[in-house]
């Protein structure tokens, strides 16, 4: 089994890809750790930040003391930081556009590249990139209705949310009951007050709550 099918069917079953990016290379291993401790297996480590190289370089030297644990980078834009971050060792690529030479830099090292879009278009112009599961961004903004009035259009496109996804049942629900594959979470889930205070326990217990939502979906 390919990298590119490993990730593509872990995030199917998982349905949840927590995402994320902290300044501290220390804190960004506490918060993989809580996740990890919660249950999950797939994490988007995002490109947002001047500490993001050195951090995600330190982190995927780290990541193989959690066994089947694959690490990600998001908020890929250029076809160079695609291929920076592959040379690291990053298991697949999210980005919050469409870029086709991101997407031939993936595809040639056979991982798993999933999109943002936000219209119909977008969307179209993804699925002749070759793209299988696009990232929909904001989902705030968009509402699980945006989902059910294209996906007649795009039979054969997977469809990822994020962007203001709470981790609670009815939002949860809303989502995949629409035929969402996956649920991304950031700060919804990983919030500004558990960094504060350094509470992994608190994510841990949190993601295994989301996790357990998700499934009875």
């Amino acid at each position: 089994m390919t990298t590119k099918e490993i990730s593509s069917n872990l995030l199917l079953k998982q349905k949840l890809l927590p995402l994320f990016y902290h300044d501290s290379a220390e804190v960004s291993l506490s918060v993989i750790k809580a996740l990890y401790d919660g249950g999950v297996r797939m994490i988007e480590y995002t490109n947002r930040g001047d500490e993001a190289i050195d951090n995600f370089y330190k982190l995927r030297k780290a990541v193989g003391q959690f066994e089947g644990l694959q690490l990600g980078i998001g908020t890929i834009k250029t076809a160079d930081d695609a291929k920076l971050f592959i040379n690291m060792g990053a298991n697949f690529i999210v980005c919050p556009s469409i870029n086709s030479e991101v997407g031939k830099v993936c595809f040639a090292a056979g991982l798993l590249w999933i999109p943002g879009c936000m219209t119909a278009t977008e969307i179209a112009n993804a699925e002749t990139a070759g793209a299988e599961i696009v990232k929909i961004f904001p989902g705030s903004l968009l509402g699980p209705g945006f989902i059910t009035a294209i996906q007649s259009i795009f039979p054969k496109i997977k469809f990822m949310v994020t962007g203001g996804v709470e981790p609670d049942e009815e939002n949860i629900s809303a989502w995949l009951k629409v035929g969402v594959v996956a649920l991304g979470m950031g700060s919804t889930l990983i919030t500004k007050n558990i960094l504060t205070n350094n509470d992994y326990k608190a994510l841990a217990d949190n993601t295994k709550t989301v996790l357990k939502l998700v499934s009875q979906q």
